[in-house]
């Protein structure tokens, strides 16, 4: 089982000064935290992989959280979202929950509160995976029933393909 040391969360928000707060507070908890100030650095620290968790902040200038929201949860299956914003609404609410965000949180932010839904989220996204692995690997074994070694080798890229 693995443990917060392990998790690793990409923190986004323009107010500098919050974010190495955030970020500084979660890193003495042993999370692995990677910092963007903006939405556009925050999808590219994306594409270069491995987080399991996201925290946006709702309102940036340029590329909304809202927007990354949708943009990470279509090129990134597995992570999940949490929104923490100091402008929340019903509607923001609703539209990122619609998105696929994991929770949505305001600011001022209780810290421990955070630090439950991180947990949660974490734990959401590995569900997610053993769930998705376990249906690959069930249809892998019908696939190996009925196919050539050949065969086989070609219905499981395709599957490779399916899941990117």
């Amino acid at each position: 089982m693995e443990t917060e040391n392990s998790i690793k969360i990409l923190l986004v928000d323009d107010e500098v000064k919050f974010l190495k707060a955030v970020s500084d507070r979660l890193s003495i908890k042993g999370f692995k935290v990677t910092t963007a100030s903006n939405g556009e650095d925050a999808i590219a620290a994306a594409n270069k992989g491995g987080f399991d968790v996201a925290v946006l902040d709702l309102q940036m200038p340029g590329t909304d959280g809202a927007q990354v929201l949708k943009i990470l949860k279509q090129n990134h299956k597995f992570i999940e979202i949490i929104m923490l914003t100091g402008h929340a609404t019903v509607d923001s609410a609703v539209e990122c929950t619609k998105l696929g965000a994991f929770k949505y949180l305001e600011k001022p932010y209780d810290f421990e509160k955070l630090v439950a839904a991180l947990k949660d989220a974490y734990q959401a996204r590995m569900q997610k995976k053993f769930e998705s692995n376990l249906k690959r690997m069930e249809a892998i074994q019908q696939l190996s029933l009925h196919q050539s070694p050949l065969g086989l080798l070609r219905a499981m890229a395709k599957l490779d393909d399916d899941r990117k």
